[in-house]
């Protein structure tokens, strides 16, 4: 059976950016009758950095997938995308969790389920660059405020 095709558009928010922590994910699918969806979540946090908010934002919009899909992850997050595209997590586990200076790694639990979520697609990061007008960074900005007033999902055709 032919997988899914899923576009995962994320951004993050940090603590009071856009209220008390948000990120947003919007989810493009197409279900199992070729009819296009699109659905809108988010998770309120405190005391969270920005690029946990944008980690959270990929975390559960591939969480949200129940049956293994092809998914296009397109964020504006430059370190979260780097981090799969320039092998970082390969290099940390094998590191034992430690970076080149031998500090621990944070945000240590987020990247392990972002790699448990990552088992189970196939997932490619592609990253907007810049907020001048790009028609899908112009979509992640946007996500942060209208995700985080929005209802959890879960879609119900995976």
């Amino acid at each position: 059976m032919e997988k899914a095709k899923v576009t995962l558009y994320t951004d993050g928010a940090c603590s009071g950016n856009p209220g008390a922590g948000g990120y947003g994910v919007i989810l493009v699918y197409v279900d199992k009758n070729g009819n296009k969806h699109e659905k809108e979540f988010s998770q309120g946090f405190e005391n969270v950095t920005n690029n946990q908010m944008e980690l959270l934002a990929v975390i559960i919009g591939l969480e949200a997938l129940k049956k293994p899909a092809d998914v296009t992850v397109i964020s504006d997050s430059k370190y979260v995308v780097d981090a799969f595209n320039n092998n970082w997590i390969d290099g940390w586990i094998k590191k034992g969790w430690k970076t080149a200076g031998k500090s621990p790694v944070k945000n240590v639990e987020l990247w392990k389920r972002l790699l448990a979520a990552k088992e189970l697609h196939d997932v490619n990061f592609v990253w907007v660059k810049g907020h001048a007008g790009h028609e899908y960074n112009e979509r992640c900005d946007s996500l942060a405020v209208s995700a985080y007033k929005s209802e959890n999902f879960s879609p119900k055709d995976f």
